[in-house]
């Protein structure tokens, strides 16, 4: 048998799954449980499907913006680089990164939100906890259980919000929720790198696409720092290359920040274990400084991308084809595909599951295949 080598890890990293799977399964040969987790996630069909829902561009209108599969994909290569530096367990962190987008709707945050309020009534939908459906109940790969079967570390990581009613209702998975604790460190870096790729990755697809012009973004602080220094070394640049310069120095600097803090935040408070960590303040953390400039980004990106009226076009006609199709589903459970027809009382429940995992053009489809009368 192939032994895998001891992690050299930091104390307070998580080094093996201290609470295990749901169903228990002989432990992997060659390979770590986190490990084993990953890949699972890797040949799920949720995770092929990211490659057709957006980030924040509807898939169709070009080939080289973000789509979620990519955008996970930048996440675990930021939290990997991060939790190398910090001594904890990258394999983790990239199962979470991979994983954390899963339950997105099609057409990004605009689905979101119309597929939530079709479910006002039946609980609401929320992308995270959509995602930990996908690995717990809803992908139907493996002979011996329903989902994916992953480590309680990974799914912890995997549900980075949630209400408390929710919570409630989730057993273990859900308690840090009830009980003011934190999740591991692993999954505190997943969070954040997921937030440092989809910042400066949508300023690189807004400036892309012209919605959003550099003497507009010049106005960031973080954004003007790093393009006065690309400018001063590289004079002759080309835009589209300054742009991508500028873009990288960005996340450099802001992962750099992280790491610093977060280890100052360590020192402070001194955990030696996992359990430590979880009853400590979040310790994975910005600068204080680094934060308003991030605040600062996140703001412009609101208000000059995200709201663009072009966007907001797309957005409400993204929202009125989640709306139209679940209505219809939920009218007549007959024009659902076989395998989603109804098996249980909770048909909106259903109709919410299989819109989710559409992609943007698979929507578009079915929208048109439901309303479409088309002329000979």
């Amino acid at each position: 048998m192939l032994v895998v080598p001891e992690l050299q890890l930091a104390p307070y990293a998580v080094s093996v799954s201290a609470r295990g799977r749901k169903i228990p399964e002989p432990a992997p040969s060659g390979r770590s449980e986190f490990q084993r987790d990953r890949d699972r996630i890797i040949h799920s069909s949720a995770f092929r499907r990211l490659e057709y829902k957006t980030q924040v561009f509807v898939n169709h209108e070009g080939d080289l913006f973000r789509t979620r599969l990519t955008h996970s994909i930048e996440v675990a290569q930021i939290g990997r680089s991060i939790a190398r530096r910090l001594g904890l367990n990258e394999d983790l962190v990239e199962a979470v990164s991979l994983a954390h987008d899963l339950g997105h709707t099609p057409f990004g945050h605009a689905g979101q939100e119309a597929l939530n309020a079709c479910m006002k009534d039946n609980g609401g939908f929320e992308h995270n906890l959509q995602s930990l459906r996908v690995v717990d109940v809803l992908e139907e790969r493996y002979a011996a259980f329903d989902g994916l079967n992953l480590c309680f570390e990974t799914r912890e990581g995997i549900l980075k919000h949630c209400s408390p009613e929710h919570a409630a209702q989730l057993g273990e998975v859900g308690a840090r929720f009830l009980n003011n604790r934190r999740p591991s460190l692993e999954a505190q870096i997943a969070n954040l790198a997921d937030e440092i790729a989809y910042n400066n990755h949508d300023v690189d697809d807004g400036l892309r696409s012209g919605l959003v012009t550099l003497d507009q973004i010049s106005s960031v602080r973080l954004f003007a720092l790093h393009l006065d220094e690309v400018r001063a070394a590289y004079p002759d640049l080309a835009e589209r290359r300054m742009v991508h310069e500028t873009v990288r120095r960005m996340i450099n600097t802001l992962v750099t920040d992280l790491i610093f803090q977060t280890e100052q935040n360590i020192q402070l408070h001194q955990p030696r274990s996992v359990e430590d960590v979880r009853s400590a303040p979040p310790l994975v953390a910005f600068s204080n400084e680094m934060r308003e400039l991030n605040r600062e980004l996140k703001a412009f990106l609101r208000t000059h991308l995200y709201r663009h009226y072009r966007v907001m076009r797309m957005s409400a006609k993204s929202q009125r084809i989640i709306s139209d199709l679940f209505k219809a589903f939920v009218d007549d459970s007959r024009l659902l595909p076989p395998q989603f027809m109804p098996q249980e009382a909770n048909v909106s429940r259903l109709v919410a599951d299989y819109i989710a995992g559409m992609t943007d053009r698979y929507a578009i489809r079915e929208y048109r295949r439901l309303f479409a009368v088309e002329e000979e």
